[in-house]
């Protein structure tokens, strides 16, 4: 199990950069501790943005159902509050992180924790897996379903289960009693070939 409580996020949105002017549509946030799902946040945002007919038909979520959903600045006031410091966590980091960031921004709020990437650590301690796209990978290991894919909650729980699989993975196999936040955020900078001994190195530090 983690060390630590993190909170594990997954976005939908209009595209694939605030940059590009994209905005999130959805939010999807779990609390995890001790292994397990401790809380869950969910909520469509309404931010004026258009939904593109493509993003539509991979999401299901339309722009009709985002006229009716909470103003994106009240959600970001919410998730933030909900997050509070907790350490971040998402699959494929660098995606949620922009969102994250460019969100908090535009009600006033700056990111203070650092993010993990579920996507970077798979391909590091699971480089046999046929795919490291989200569904693919808990499919493979034989995890749970957790719902409809790129719906952000569905998406969040499943990144979940995978982290804590993975976290299990490195104190079983691996033999690192304590897996934190911040070993994860150091491991997924490790090329893959140097992954052993890295583990190695770490294992003996812990057992000085």
């Amino acid at each position: 199990m983690l060390a630590d409580s993190i909170a594990v996020l997954d976005f939908e949105t209009t595209g694939l950069s605030p940059a590009q002017q994209a905005r999130a549509t959805e939010i999807g946030v779990v609390i995890v501790e001790g292994g397990q799902i401790v809380a869950r946040y969910q909520s469509l945002m309404n931010s004026g943005a258009w939904v593109p007919p493509f993003i539509e038909q991979l999401t299901g979520i339309s722009n009709a159902m985002l006229r009716n959903a909470p103003p994106a600045a009240q959600v970001m006031n919410e998730v933030a509050d909900f997050v509070g410091e907790r350490p971040l966590l998402a699959h494929n980091a660098s995606f949620d992180q922009k969102f994250w960031d460019a969100e908090l921004a535009l009600v006033r709020r700056r990111r203070v924790q650092s993010f993990a990437c579920s996507l970077l650590l798979a391909r590091r301690l699971l480089p046999m897996a046929p795919s490291h796209k989200l569904g693919n990978l808990n499919r493979w290991i034989g995890l749970p379903d957790t719902g409809q894919a790129h719906r952000a909650l569905a998406d969040a729980e499943m990144a979940a289960n995978l982290t804590c699989f993975m976290a299990a993975l490195l104190r079983e196999r691996h033999g690192l009693a304590e897996v934190s936040h911040g070993l994860l955020c150091s491991l997924q900078k490790v090329p893959a070939a140097k992954m052993a001994l890295t583990l190695q190195k770490h294992r003996e530090r812990l057992s000085v």
